[in-house]
């Protein structure tokens, strides 16, 4: 799909989308700083039905807005990446030992999205969505089933996966990255810290694998190149970099257990909501 050339043409004609996508972008930023959640989590349902709403396929949406997700967590992730380093709380040496195998599964992940019906990701981030939220809701701090962390091999397999199935959804390494560690007795300081670093791993390639190969389809929406929409990713990443510290302040003010509760809430009436529409 052709992009438009002249840029005050492209704000006149999509006035309500990109008023919608700042909307998304300052939803993410807050949501991240007030309960620790990765963007795309918030993103990515967030594309999938705001795309629908302006006339795109229920399949188009969900492989623009996984791509275009995985695009807005490239910036995010180096500045969460610094802040965290700064901290001594992102492991270098797991990072070593994981890097390659989470290309791997990046790689291969990326390339099934700019090959397999869209319907399938939908099925496939639903179901990641509803496992999250009940992670969310019913699973405790001190719920670690191993001592350590398993053997190399074990290790490659684990970070191979959340590469793949990551990338495939569009979100970062957080969401599955965090509660698989820690089920591992890994601190959970630790954990966050490195599942940015792993998030950036993810974000990249596949970015880059789903703008470069990727098809556009015929019903997307203006702006997009490959699966990318960038003006999805340029009304979305400066307003959850600025609104990030706004959650950060309104947590402090609050009761943050309770609030990823309610959020968790939303996350699971949000997976359901997508598998009911993919099943029925």
């Amino acid at each position: 799909m052709s992009i438009p050339i002249n840029i005050a043409e492209l704000v006149t004609q999509n006035i309500t989308t990109i008023f919608a996508l700042i909307t998304t972008g300052m939803f993410a930023g807050i949501l991240a700083g007030l309960l620790g959640v990765g963007g795309g989590i918030v993103i990515v349902p967030v594309l999938f039905f705001l795309f629908q709403g302006f006339g795109v396929s229920p399949e188009s949406a969900m492989v623009i807005a996984t791509a275009t997700s995985l695009a807005t967590i490239v910036p995010t992730s180096i500045s969460s990446i610094r802040s965290h380093h700064k901290k001594g709380n992102v492991d270098f040496v797991l990072l070593k030992r994981w890097c390659a195998f989470v290309f791997i599964g990046v790689l291969i992940g990326s390339w099934l999205v700019t090959r397999v019906n869209g319907s399938v990701f939908t099925l496939l981030f639903g179901t990641i969505a509803t496992l999250s939220a009940c992670n969310m809701l019913f699973r405790t701090q001190k719920s670690a089933i191993f001592n350590t962390l398993p053997s190399i091999t074990g290790q490659g397999m684990m970070a191979g996966s959340i590469g793949f199935f990551s990338s495939m959804v569009g979100i970062g390494g957080g969401t599955l990255s965090v509660p698989l560690l820690t089920l591992y007795n890994y601190p959970a300081h630790k954990a966050v810290g490195t599942a940015a670093a792993i998030g950036l791993l993810i974000a990249l390639p596949g970015a880059l694998v789903m703008l470069a190969i990727g098809s556009t389809p015929v019903d997307a929406p203006a702006g997009t190149i490959g699966l990318v929409n960038l003006l999805a990713f340029i009304c979305i990443v400066p307003l959850t970099v600025l609104c990030a510290p706004i959650g950060v302040l309104i947590a402090s003010k609050l009761d943050a257990n309770k609030l990823k509760k309610v959020f968790a809430c939303i996350l699971l009436f949000t997976g359901v909501r997508m598998l009911v529409q993919v099943v029925f």
